[in-house]
C-alpha cells in the first residue's frame, strides 16, 4: 500500500494511504482522536489491578503510545498486558517521520515509541516495568487463533466501514467477544448503528458517547456475559 504523511489539525500527523482516500488518524486530530476515545473513554474507566488490553490494529503504534503515557501517570503498580494486530507494518521511515514522542513531555518515549516499533513480532516484551507488549503480525480474522488472556478492553480502530465492511460485521465482532471478560469495555470511534445493533445481539451493552474533535458520537459497549 502507497502511505504518505499527513499533518492533523492538531499539529500530530497520520498517514494517508492514497488507494483506499482513507487516513489511519482522524484529520481533525490524530493525537486528540486517541486520548478522547481510548484512553478518557477506555483506559480510563476500567478498573482492574491486571489490565489486559486488545488492540484491532497497532497501525502507527499511536494508541499504545497514549496508553503508556497514561500508565506514566499512575501509580504504576498494576500490570498492562497489551496485544495489538498488524497485518501491514510501517516502516522505520514511516516511524521516524511521525515522530510522535515529540509530542510527550517525558523523554523516555522517545525509547518507548521506537521499542513498540522494534520489538519482534509474536512474542511479549516488556517495554518497561509492569507493562508487557505484544505484536501479532496477522490479519484480524486470524484472532480466533491467538492464545490470549481474558481481555479487559479493546481498542476496536480498524480502517472505518466504507473502505472494509467486513471488519465492522458480525464474525469480527464474535471473535473480538469470545476473547472478553465478561464486563470488559469495548470502545471505537464508530457510531454506526449497525454496528450497534451488531454488538446488542452478542449481549454488549451500548453508550453513546461524545466523540473525539469532529465526530458527534461514539461507542462503548460492556460485556454482559
Amino acid at each position: 500500500m502507497e502511505r504518505e504523511i499527513k499533518t492533523t489539525a492538531d499539529g500530530s500527523k497520520t498517514l494517508y494511504i492514497n488507494d483506499l482516500n482513507e487516513n489511519y488518524h482522524s484529520h481533525h486530530g490524530a493525537l486528540q482522536e486517541a486520548v478522547h476515545v481510548f484512553i478518557k473513554n477506555g483506559l480510563n474507566l476500567v478498573d482492574f489491578y491486571e489490565i489486559n488490553i486488545l488492540e484491532l490494529g497497532f497501525g502507527t503504534g499511536l494508541n499504545v503510545l497514549v496508553t503508556i503515557d497514561e500508565f506514566l501517570k499512575t501509580d504504576k503498580s498494576h500490570i498492562v498486558k497489551f496485544f495489538t494486530i498488524e497485518k501491514y507494518p510501517v516502516n522505520k521511515k514511516e516511524v521516524d517521520e511521525l515522530g510522535y514522542d515529540s509530542f510527550f513531555k517525558d523523554s523516555k518515549m522517545k525509547n518507548y515509541y521506537h521499542k513498540i516499533h522494534d520489538c519482534e513480532w509474536n512474542k511479549s516484551t516488556e517495554i518497561l516495568p509492569n507493562f508487557h507488549f505484544t505484536k501479532f503480525h496477522c490479519d484480524f480474522f486470524d484472532l480466533k487463533n491467538l492464545d490470549l488472556p481474558k481481555i479487559n478492553l479493546v481498542y476496536y480502530d480498524c480502517f472505518g466501514a466504507r473502505v472494509q465492511p467486513d471488519l465492522w460485521e458480525k464474525p469480527l465482532f464474535e471473535m473480538v467477544s469470545d476473547k472478553m471478560e465478561k464486563g470488559g469495555l469495548l470502545t471505537t470511534y464508530s457510531s454506526k448503528g449497525s454496528v450497534r445493533r451488531i454488538l446488542q445481539e452478542l449481549n454488549f451493552k451500548i453508550e453513546k458517547k461524545a466523540g473525539p474533535p469532529g465526530k458527534r458520537e461514539m461507542i462503548n459497549a460492556v460485556k454482559n456475559d
